[in-house]
């Protein structure tokens, strides 16, 4: 155990560990009379700023408004910790509770996957990576929260309407997403000119990521096709998991992304990563994954942490958690 058991008169809440990483557990008090459903949840941050008591106002109002178990997993974080160790953690958790759910009074067929931002992008990675396994039981859902999907065009729509739209600016994103991937100082505008992509990637990838698989009503605030900066051989070194399907989830092959659970996608029309989430969206239905989107005409990055941490109320944020809720409670 990693602390006394907290208190809250609906919920039991526990820290565990599974094997080495560190979990929060938000359990329904009331009774129940089979295996009860759980949503594992991996928190955003840019997989260096969240923490599980960062997220626990979110956690509790899942488990409570859904009647669910909620494992929130406290994985390493960067750039103290290199990637793929928040992978490695992630994955080590989601296994061991695969393995255990019984033990836990869960139903381990019963299980989805759910996160935000950076969070999404571990959860997509996680979905990735369990596809061949046969000695655990599937995941039956992943639930997706603006998610960080690919960074091979950063010129899409969405980025240069929302480049300036709190709290993601499209500057401080490219620079945390730096700082996570090297500690050397980069020429961080090169990158958001699309100058560490190489000729070759940016035609092998434009059959999934470009401007042109946006439908138009996206694009009505203002949309200028950019030319690339010139290529920057330094640049794509110190990018380089940006071309890795094991990072960018956009990535993956029609093999690979056709056997992916059922996805609940959320994206905001106010938020550098809307068109990440637009992209998935198509490569998932393309390739028969049923999904279900909500697009938040007037959401930001970052709305549900943002709403539970201000005084006042995001209508939006409400109308998302609603829509949440009514899908982990079809499993």
């Amino acid at each position: 155990m990693l602390g006394a058991q907290q208190t809250d008169k609906n919920l039991c809440i526990r820290d565990e560990r599974f094997g080495n990483v560190p979990v929060r557990i938000y359990e329904p008090k009331h009774p129940y009379a089979e295996p009860r459903r759980c949503m594992i949840y991996i928190h955003g941050g840019v997989a260096m700023i969240g923490t599980i008591r960062a997220y626990a106002t979110v956690c509790r109002r899942l488990a409570l408004r859904s009647g669910t178990m909620v494992v929130n997993i406290g994985f390493r974080l960067g750039p103290e910790h290199a990637y793929p160790a928040q992978l490695e953690d992630c994955l080590s958790a989601v296994e061991h509770f695969l393995k255990e759910a019984r033990n836990y009074g869960v139903d381990p067929n019963r299980i989805i996957l759910a996160g935000d931002s950076s969070g999404a992008t571990l959860v997509s990675l996680v979905s990735q990576n369990l596809l061949s396994r046969k000695d655990i039981p599937k995941i039956q859902a992943q639930l997706l929260i603006y998610p960080f999907l690919q960074s091979v065009d950063v010129t899409l729509p969405s980025y240069q309407q929302n480049c300036f739209a709190p709290i993601l600016f499209k500057e401080r994103a490219i620079k945390l997403a730096l700082r996570f991937m090297t500690e050397e100082m980069v020429d961080f505008k090169g990158v958001m000119k699309n100058a560490h992509v190489p000729d070759d990637m940016s035609v092998k990838y434009r059959k999934w990521i470009s401007a042109d698989h946006i439908p138009d009503e996206f694009k009505k605030r203002g949309y200028v096709p950019k030319v690339p900066a010139p290529f920057s051989e330094k640049l794509y070194k110190v990018t380089g998991l940006s071309f890795q399907p094991t990072f960018c989830p956009l990535l993956a092959e029609d093999d690979i992304v056709r056997q992916l659970p059922e996805t609940f996608l959320l994206t905001c029309e106010y938020d550098v990563l809307r068109d990440d989430g637009l992209l998935y969206k198509k490569r998932l239905e393309d390739n028969g994954v049923p999904v279900t989107w909500l697009h938040l005409k007037k959401g930001f990055h970052g709305i549900l942490l943002e709403n539970d941490w201000m005084f006042f109320k995001f209508q939006e944020a409400e109308h998302a958690m609603k829509h949440i809720v009514d899908f982990i409670q079809r499993f």
